[in-house]
């Protein structure tokens, strides 16, 4: 299953508790009564020296205060500017980030009326740490005197001025800037009335620029070339499954544009209509429905939605063209209107659960002064767009509802159908709830930590990793920081869930005790850690597990995935080592390369469980180092065919592919 959502989905990194030696303490010996020679005094500059050297803190003065400049700073706190780094294996690492910000460039021009095409390619896509991005857009071009400014001073450019940019996201004037500083190569050209412009640099420092008159007629626009530095992203490798992603998100978002990745084209004429087609399929219970507003003094405002048989909510919301993977005041303010447009049209107090279990909808809005909570732009921040957001939704819904009889029909069976549903859950929940409390206080199997998600920045670090059996258990509670990582034990393999109803998991006393830990035992938005990692053996009895546990996230609790809040835990098959050096290896080619390397006295250890590894070798691989795989879909519409070729009845499909591919793997 591949990427979808862009996480969050940042990747914190779970941190090991901090490890102190013990230092061994002597007896202090009497002093002798007659006094050594006196030392001559440092001079403050030998103090220092030897504060230095001895690993303490140095005098605090004027020599120790810094200046930087802003592309310097750019590279010394990356973070701040493009979020997490990361190595291309997520679609939020910051190589797409850098995709993204030249991108935006062009869509903006679009946004503004110039330039229907946009031109991307990445150079050697598949070769690590050296891939190069071309982006060519056809909008005005950045002006020709103002070219190497554009691109290397922070807080320059033309998208503070309304005039110019509207509706723009990179209002900080610092997107082009960050590419160029973390570039190892990059070059900007720029094409106005037969002129052009060229500069090139080298992280951040102009190498040469270059300016003059064109032999041959070639369209207005900007070229952006850029080589991600190997030195900030360790072994980058782009994934172009990623970049279609995003590109066609581009292509829905801005109904005309065309974008071109590598020779393949994504345009949509629909719009959001287009995307949630895509997402749904023949899922939805009725027809999209639809709406675009005009342009206003507040901005614009697409949605579309519908109803699914699929469990939970999903939503897509987008400013101005940028994901909004947290939501924000756009969001919220739409499930409000929606609620509020229903409950008018059917003049009825539905409950807010009912009309919204079962919803897929997607929301794009677009503001002259959009606030975001965080440089990476997650989450919108305006509290000044509810009102007419929530207005303009409700009238929305409601007069769609009105056109279309027939949908609304369905509309008002599935709402009674939800609320059938929830009173027979709430019913089984109560009867859980008792028997849980009869078996004990806390919950069964689980090891808990200190702090949750809901506890500020130490609750996004929170982890709890599911094992298999308590063997595994044991290495991880033993080497584990108990202040952001939990653990529950599963008693051998979990009920397969597919294809049964919501209270069949109620009914199930491991699975139920499971969302109790997990804290979604009500709803996904009591959740209590950031991350929920599957750490089960590399057997196949370990992957059984596996595809058991995804099953059943993505049948009940679909919105984690898609959110991402859900890891596969990699850990070592092999360990190579003599007496002098150690090596673990996650594949049998680092463990070739590790054997040739440590030469033939080394010793080879396959690890058959995560049982095997002892506790003091666990530490370091739920550490700083710890290898996370994002679980994440394409699109949702894949999710029932695949959940039932591997987890439906046994076709003979499923067994031709379990020959040909797992029993090749055994042997």
């Amino acid at each position: 299953m591949a990427g979808k959502k862009q996480v969050k989905k940042s990747n914190v990194k779970a941190k090991p508790a901090a490890k102190t030696k013990s230092a061994s303490v002597k007896p202090r010996k009497k002093s002798s009564p007659s006094k050594p020679p006196a030392k001559p005094a440092k001079a403050p500059a030998a103090k220092t020296a030897a504060a230095n050297a001895a690993g303490k803190p140095g005098v605090y003065d004027e020599s120790k205060i810094k200046t930087l400049s802003s592309l310097e700073h750019i590279r010394l706190r990356t973070g701040m500017y493009i979020g997490r780094l990361g190595d291309g294996s997520n679609p939020d690492d910051g190589i797409y980030v850098l995709l993204k910000e030249i991108i935006d460039n062009g869509v903006d021009e679009f946004i503004m009326g110039n330039g229907k095409l946009i031109d991307i390619a990445v150079k050697d896509i598949g070769k690590p740490g050296a891939a190069t991005v071309k982006v060519r857009d056809f909008g005005r071009g950045i002006p020709l005197g103002k070219l190497v400014e554009c691109v290397s001073i922070i807080n320059t450019g033309a998208k503070y001025n309304d005039d110019v940019f509207q509706f723009s996201v990179g209002l900080n004037g610092v997107g082009t800037k960050a590419v160029n500083a973390l570039a190892v190569h990059f070059r900007v050209v720029a094409v106005r009335n037969g002129e052009y412009a060229e500069a090139v640099f080298e992280r951040g420092k102009l190498l040469n620029q270059r300016k003059g008159k064109l032999k041959e007629k070639i369209k207005d626009g900007t070229l952006v070339e850029f080589t991600p530095d190997p030195e900030i992203f360790k072994d980058y490798l782009f994934n172009a499954e990623f970049i279609e992603k995003r590109v066609q998100n581009y292509a829905y978002l801005n109904a005309g544009l065309t974008l071109s990745f590598n020779g393949k084209h994504f345009v949509s004429s629909r719009g959001l209509f287009d995307l949630l087609q895509e997402e749904t399929g023949e899922d939805g219970l009725y027809p999209l429905g639809y709406y675009r507003g005009q342009h206003s003094p507040n901005g614009q405002l697409e949605i579309a939605f519908t109803h699914t048989n699929n469990y939970g909510e999903e939503y897509f919301s987008f400013v101005n063209g940028q994901f909004t993977s947290d939501g924000g005041t756009h969001l919220s303010a739409f499930k409000e209107g929606f609620l509020k447009g229903i409950q008018t049209f059917y003049k009825k107090d539905y409950r807010s659960e009912d009309v919204r279990e079962g919803t897929t909808a997607a929301i794009a809005i677009k503001l002259k002064n959009p606030v975001f909570e965080s440089q990476t732009k997650n989450k919108l921040g305006n509290s000044d767009i509810r009102a007419w957001v929530v207005q303009e939704v409700r009238n929305a819904v409601e007069d769609w509802l009105h056109k279309n009889a027939d949908a609304s029909k369905k509309l008002e069976q599935k709402i009674m159908a939800n609320e059938s549903l929830r009173t027979e859950l709430n019913a089984v929940k109560k009867e859980a709830r008792e028997a849980a409390k009869k078996i004990a206080l806390n919950i069964p199997k689980l090891k808990d930590c200190k702090y949750h998600l809901e506890d500020g920045k130490h609750g996004e670090e929170s982890t709890i990793f599911i094992t298999e059996g308590d063997s595994a258990a044991g290495s991880l509670v033993s080497s584990r920081d108990v202040m952001t990582q939990a653990i529950f034990a599963l008693r051998g393999k979990v009920e397969n869930v597919f294809g049964k109803k919501r209270a069949a998991i109620y009914k199930n006393e491991q699975l139920f005790n499971m969302m109790m830990a997990l804290g979604i035992d009500n709803d996904t938005g009591s959740l209590r850690y950031a991350k929920i990692v599957l750490a089960t053996d590399a057997d196949f009895d370990g992957f059984h597990i596996r595809n058991l546990l995804l099953t059943f996230f993505l049948s009940y609790f679909e919105e984690l995935v898609t959110a991402g809040h859900v890891y596969i835990l990699e850990t070592p098959l092999f360990r190579v080592r003599t007496k002098k050096e150690t090596r673990y290896c996650y594949t049998e080619k680092e463990r070739d390369e590790a054997f040739a390397a440590l030469g033939s006295q080394s010793e080879i250890t396959r690890f058959k469980g995560l049982g095997e590894i002892s506790p003091k070798e666990f530490g370091q691989f739920i550490g700083e180092d710890m290898r996370l795989v994002p679980v994440s879909v394409n699109t949702l519409k894949q999710v029932p065919h695949v959940l039932n070729f591997y987890m439906g009845k046994n076709t003979p499909e499923r067994r031709e592919y379990i020959m040909k591919n797992l029993m090749e793997d055994a042997g």
